[in-house]
C-alpha cells in the first residue's frame, strides 16, 4: 500500500463499505487521497469509514510512514449514504467531495448487484431492470454527476468501472449479471472516447474474488475454483484494489478505454 502519490486528490468509491470497494478506499487513502465511500445506509458508511481511518493510521505507524505515504500525507475517509441508483444522491455526493476537499479527481464505480439467478429467459422484468440499473446505468449516472462537479478540472481525472470476467464469457445461471457487466465495458469505452483528454475512463474485470457478492461461486467449493485457476487461488479484494489504484493514478496517464482483467488466469485456464 501507499506506493503512489495522491496527496491533494479526492476520490469517490461507490459501495465502499466492504469487499473490493473497502479495500480500494483504504489503498487510495494510504496513497494520500481523501476518499468518500458510499453505502445505502449512513450508519454502515460511517462505521466503515471510522474503521478504515483507524486501519490507515495503524498501517502508517506499522510501516514507519509517520503520517506520510510516498512522500505525502495519507488521506481521510468519509462515509456517506447514497444508493448507487439514485441520481440525486450522485449529484449531492460528487458536489460535496469537490466542495469539501477542493477538487474531485477519481471516481470508482464499484457498487453492483446480482439478484438474478437462473436462465435469462426465466428472469422477471423487474429483476432484469434492477440489475442493469445498478450495474450499467448507475456508473454512467455517477460519471455525469462527477463531470458536472468538476472531475478533470483541476488535473486529469480518472473513472474506474468495476466489471467482471463474466462480461467476457458465457456462464450458467448468471447470464443477466454478465450481460450487465458486458454493457458496462462497452459504456466504459464509449465514455473514454467522449471524455478524453481531460478524463480517462477504464474498466477492471475481476475473476472470482473473496467477497460477499461472489461467495456463491467460491464459499462451498474454493478448492475446486483454485484447481482451475492457473495461479492456484481465488482473488482477494486487495488484489483488485491494487489494480484499480493503478488505473486511477497519474502513472497510467496514457491508458484510457481499457478493460484490465485481474483473474489469476481463470479465463485462460478454466475448463
Amino acid at each position: 500500500m501507499g506506493n503512489y502519490q495522491l496527496s491533494g486528490y479526492t476520490a469517490i468509491v461507490t459501495g465502499g463499505t466492504r469487499g473490493i470497494g473497502r479495500a480500494t478506499a483504504k489503498q487510495l487513502a494510504t496513497c494520500g487521497a481523501n476518499v468518500l465511500i458510499t453505502s445505502r445506509k449512513a450508519e454502515a458508511a460511517e462505521a466503515a469509514a471510522a474503521e478504515l481511518n483507524a486501519e490507515v493510521h495503524d498501517w502508517a505507524s506499522a510501516s514507519g510512514a509517520a503520517g506520510t505515504s510516498a512522500g505525502g500525507s495519507f488521506g481521510t475517509i468519509i462515509g456517506v449514504a447514497g444508493h448507487a441508483g439514485d441520481a440525486d444522491a450522485a449529484t449531492t455526493i460528487c458536489n460535496r467531495a469537490a466542495e469539501e476537499f477542493g477538487s474531485l479527481d477519481i471516481l470508482v464505480n464499484n457498487a453492483g448487484t446480482n439478484p438474478a439467478f437462473g436462465p435469462v429467459h426465466q428472469q422477471s422484468p423487474e429483476v432484469i431492470q434492477k440489475v442493469f440499473a445498478i450495474n450499467a446505468a448507475a456508473p454512467a449516472i455517477w460519471a455525469g454527476a462527477a463531470v458536472a462537479a468538476g472531475l478533470g478540472n483541476a488535473r486529469q481525472g480518472a473513472i474506474v468501472n468495476v466489471s467482471s470476467i463474466g462480461a467476457l464469457t458465457m456462464e450458467d445461471h448468471i447470464g443477466i449479471y454478465n450481460a450487465s457487466k458486458a454493457a458496462l465495458v462497452h459504456l466504459t469505452k464509449q465514455m473514454a472516447r467522449e471524455l478524453a483528454p481531460n478524463i480517462r475512463v477504464n474498466a477492471i474485470s475481476p475473476g472470482v474474488v473473496r467477497t460477499k457478492l461472489s461467495e456463491a461461486l467460491w464459499k462451498e467449493n474454493e478448492a475446486a475454483v483454485n484447481a482451475i485457476t492457473p495461479l492456484a487461488r481465488i482473488g482477494e479484494p486487495e488484489d483488485i484494489a491494487e489494480a484499480i489504484t493503478f488505473l486511477a493514478v497519474p502513472n497510467s496517464s496514457w491508458i484510457t478505454g481499457a478493460n484490465l482483467v485481474i483473474d489469476g488466469g481463470q479465463l485462460v485456464g478454466g475448463n
